[in-house]
C-alpha cells in the first residue's frame, strides 16, 4: 500500500468493455482493492483484464458504519478504485458517501472520465440538451412521479431519468399528465448489442414489437421549446 492513501473513481463501460479506456485500465490494476457494487459483476470486469483484486462491497445496503471502516482503510494508506455495476462512480449511489468522507478526511480524490448511461442517452437522443436535470430512478407509484415531474412542466431542461423495462407504460403515461405533449426518446441496452434508440412524442407509447420490454433503459424527454412557451 502506497504511504499516502488514495481513491480513485473509475468510470466502467456500461455494455461494451472495449469501451474502458487506458487510464482506467491502468488506475485498476495499480489499485490495492476495488470498492463495487456487486462482486460478480466486477469480478467479470476483472477476469477481462487478467486482474485479482480485493472487493469491499458497497451499494444501497451498506451501512454507514461500514462505508465509515472502509474511509478509515483509505486513511491507513490503501489505494483503492471505486466503480459501479457500469457508468460513472459515486453518482446517484453511496459511492458518493465514501466520496465525501474521504475530502473531509483529506484522502486524496482522483476521478477518471468514461462511459455514462444519461450523458450517452442525451447525445443520440438528438434533443438540445444546452441545460438538462438527471432525475435518476423517480417513485415507484404514478403519484410521486407526477409530483416529481410537475416541477418541470413550464422548464426548458431536457430530462434525464432510468426505468426498469416493465414499468416503462406508467412512467410515459404519468409523464403526459405531468408535462403535456413532449418529444421523448427510450434508449435501450446502450453500447450493447441490441441498442436501440426509440423516438415519439408523449402521449403515444411503443408496444412491445416497436420496443421489447428488455434490457437497460434509459429516457430522454425534451424540456419545453421556447415557442411552446411564448
Amino acid at each position: 500500500m502506497s504511504e499516502t492513501g488514495r481513491l480513485t473513481l473509475v468510470a466502467t463501460p456500461i455494455g461494451n468493455l472495449a469501451d474502458l479506456s487506458p487510464r482506467a485500465i491502468e488506475a485498476l490494476g495499480e489499485a490495492d482493492i476495488w470498492f463495487v457494487e456487486d462482486t460478480r459483476v466486477s469480478g467479470k470486469l476483472a477476469s477481462h483484464l487478467g486482474l485479482k483484486k480485493p472487493m469491499r462491497v458497497l451499494n444501497d445496503h451498506t451501512s454507514p458504519n461500514q462505508i465509515e471502516r472502509y474511509a478509515q482503510e483509505l486513511r491507513n494508506g490503501a489505494n483503492a478504485a471505486l466503480v459501479t455495476d457500469g457508468g460513472a462512480p459515486a453518482v446517484s449511489d453511496p459511492g458518493a458517501i465514501l466520496t465525501n468522507l474521504c475530502h473531509e478526511h483529506g484522502v486524496a480524490v482522483a476521478g477518471i472520465p468514461g462511459p455514462s448511461a444519461p450523458v450517452l442517452a442525451l447525445m443520440l437522443s438528438g434533443f438540445f440538451a444546452q441545460r438538462f436535470a438527471f432525475l435518476g430512478f423517480l417513485g415507484r407509484k404514478s403519484g410521486a412521479i407526477r409530483g416529481e415531474l410537475a416541477a418541470f412542466a413550464d422548464s426548458p431542461l431536457t430530462l434525464v431519468l432510468f426505468e426498469s423495462s416493465h414499468r416503462l407504460e406508467p412512467l410515459l403515461a404519468t409523464a403526459h399528465e405531468a408535462l403535456g405533449p413532449r418529444r421523448y426518446a427510450i434508449c435501450r441496452e446502450l453500447t450493447k448489442l441490441h441498442e436501440q434508440v426509440y423516438r415519439e412524442t408523449l402521449p403515444h407509447i411503443p408496444d412491445e414489437s416497436a420496443v421489447p420490454r428488455k434490457g437497460e433503459f434509459t429516457i430522454v424527454i425534451e424540456g419545453r421549446r421556447k415557442r411552446d412557451l411564448d
